[in-house]
């Protein structure tokens, strides 16, 4: 769902960014802001910054920045429409209002879930009566506790034909939102419509707000044609789309940074009553793209469990697949294969949750299965055979959306291939290698069909910094010789004028310095700021001294032996500062992202030769050439 700009502004209006945030975070008032231990990373000493006026928090321990919203996403696991129907509702601010046709939707969808709810409380009253007992002892056997009953709404479809649809009618509902909602099978051909769920243990299936869109159904005669029946797609329930126990799961799963997934509902329940409350299964199909996103969305690295028999490897390999086009940094995917023949309600009935505990700590990385995968499906003992695995490598490899999670592949790979066949040499680098060397002496000649509007311009990711001033592009801040002295120029500025941490702490955390004694007097400075915003030039560089920084601030001085920067000194007026201040931030930003470009264009030019990594290359080298001059 969209929301307008203007509707997100007004919540934003009514509810201050330390009113939500102190719910999860005890503040204290600091001047202007508020200070309190960051929610993201453990820390002693608070470095968590609420600004009600510019209405945002930051973290300077773990760098997340953001507004309200993002607070629920990142504390709650919300997707960020649940984040602003939660604070509107909050802040009593209206929803825009529906159309005729939305409104009639919705009040479909109102039907049917009413349908749905009281189907689930009919199974749970059918499950503690009389004509339950069959189901209550199937529990008892498979080690299901009353209380994971109670939790996981468990009930029992009776083995007539009507019994619910009667139970609904009685209730008011019509053969339409039965038929609808999923639980009675009605169509042309059928005479008399039916229940959908005859003689089953039922499991509710519910959306992320708890509600009940759907159900499995287990069968407890042993020649049913199903042993598991799920509910058929509907207006309310798209089972590519849902979790089982995601509703429960996520709160568990954001506060251990886990989310464990299953194969199926008993395994959930087993692993839930062991302590494992953060276990969602995929619906009797393999996982999604769509419930993919579900599992990122509550932790980085989802734990994916499946049976260590042929079978289970099928079945994580397909994982893989769907993962690989979405991996980003820092998200990807686990796998943990159990015994063969075994499930996690077997192993954890028979062996005891500290089996199962074994297991999830032996997890397998998604590189280390993809490469078991690809190496195992042949025999590669012949160079056609080698070059064959190659080449299906390079194929995954370009399904990996992400440069930077590629490039990483691509090396861990290649150097698993290296390993396999260490006699064998990179020959077929070697003609592009001596290319690439004979390009040398004319690596600044840039040919004139790479220009700034050539086909090639945008499509490699180089990162759109802000673009320096005509004056700081043409000064001695420009090329690669001056790295140091950007680096000095930026330190001074903060030393003489400490109030720039206030309006651009994330930008000056995120610093990239070519000295370490560098970056901890930045480091420095930040902290000193955090604990004092009142803290002037002086006091700063008293207090830095006192932390042993002096030789760090005696390079920067002399590193600066011209006073040529104007708004670098001690004197300058604030806006001189400020504008001085950024363009050299932005000249530096653009120099070191240039200067990684250029070396992950060279590295991919000598690793493969294509024309591509050469235009590339020389798209690089022509950005760097028309910054420095």
């Amino acid at each position: 769902m969209r929301f307008p700009p203007a509707l997100l502004d007004e919540i934003r209006a009514r509810l201050p960014v330390s009113q939500v945030v102190s719910r999860k975070v005890s503040l204290k008032r600091q001047g202007r802001e508020y200070v309190g231990l960051s929610p993201f990373k453990a820390e002693k000493t608070p470095s968590f910054f609420v600004n009600d006026q510019k209405g945002f928090y930051h973290c300077f321990s773990s760098g997340e920045h953001g507004d309200i919203f993002t607070f629920l996403m990142k504390t709650e696991g919300l997707s960020f429409p649940e984040a602003v129907e939660r604070l509107a509702a909050e802040a009593g601010v209206p929803i825009p209002r529906m159309s005729d046709a939305d409104a009639r939707k919705e009040d479909q969808r109102v039907r049917l879930l009413a349908v749905l709810e009281a189907a689930a409380s009919f199974f749970e009253a059918e499950l503690r009566g009389s004509g339950g007992a069959e189901a209550r002892r199937y529990l008892e056997r498979r080690g299901v506790s009353w209380d994971a009953v109670t939790r996981f709404r468990l009930g029992y479809a009776p083995a007539g034909r009507a019994a619910l649809k009667e139970h609904l009618a009685r209730l008011g509902f019509t053969a339409e939102e039965m038929t609808l909602s999923g639980m009675v099978v009605a169509g042309d051909d059928i005479p008399v419509s039916y229940d959908r769920f005859r003689h089953r243990v039922m499991f509710p299936i519910c959306d992320h707000k708890g509600r009940i869109i759907a159900f499995g159904g287990r069968a407890l005669d042993a020649n049913a044609t199903a042993k598991y029946l799920n509910s058929p797609e509907t207006p309310l329930f798209h089972k590519g789309n849902v979790l089982f126990n995601a509703h429960q799961a996520r709160p568990a799963a954001y506060e251990r940074n886990q989310i464990i997934v299953v194969e199926g509902y008993m395994d959930v329940i087993a692993l839930s009553e062991a302590g494992w409350t953060n276990t969602v299964a995929p619906l009797g199909t393999a996982l999604t793209e769509n419930q993919l996103h579900l599992l990122w969305r509550m932790a980085p690295e989802p734990i994916l469990c499946f049976d260590g028999d042929s079978a289970g490897r099928r079945a994580a390999y397909r994982a893989i697949d769907a993962a690989l086009p979405h991996l980003q940094p820092g998200r990807s995917l686990v796998f943990a294969f159990l015994p063969e023949g075994s499930d996690p309600d077997d192993l954890v009935r028979q062996q005891g949750a500290e089996a199962m505990r074994r297991v999830i700590e032996k997890a397998t990385p998604l590189v280390e299965v993809l490469w078991e995968r690809e190496w195992k499906s042949g025999e590669w003992s012949t160079p056609e055979r080698r070059a064959y695995l190659e080449r299906r490598i390079a194929t995954l490899l370009s399904r990996i959306g992400d440069t930077t999670v590629r490039q990483h592949y691509a090396r861990a790979l290649r150097s698993k291939l290296q390993e396999a066949w260490p006699v064998i040499p990179a020959a077929s680098h070697r003609h592009y290698r001596a290319q690439w060397d004979r390009r040398q002496p004319y690596r600044s000649s840039i040919p004139s069909r790479y220009d700034a509007q050539s086909r090639f311009a945008g499509r490699f990711g180089f990162p759109q910094r802000p673009r320096p001033s005509e004056s700081l592009r043409r000064s001695r801040l420009v090329g690669p010789g001056y790295v140091l002295y950007r680096e000095a120029l930026l330190l001074r500025t903060l030393l003489n004028h400490p109030w720039l941490v206030e309006e651009y702490a994330e930008k000056i955390a995120a610093i990239e310095f070519s000295l370490p004694p560098l970056a901890k007097l930045r480091d420095a400075i930040l902290s000193l700021k955090s604990h004092d915003i009142s803290l002037d030039s002086s006091r700063l560089r008293t207090q830095l001294e006192a932390q042993s920084l002096h030789q760090a601030i005696d390079l920067v001085e002399r590193t600066i032996t011209h006073r040529c920067y104007r708004f670098a000194e001690a004197d300058a007026e604030r806006a001189d500062v400020e504008a001085g201040f950024c363009d050299a931030l932005a000249l530096h930003e653009r120099q070191i992202s240039l200067k990684k470009a250029l070396e992950a264009a060279e590295r991919d030019f000598l690793e493969d030769g294509s024309e591509e990594s050469l235009a590339r290359l020389y798209e690089v080298q022509r950005l760097i050439a028309s910054l420095d001059g």
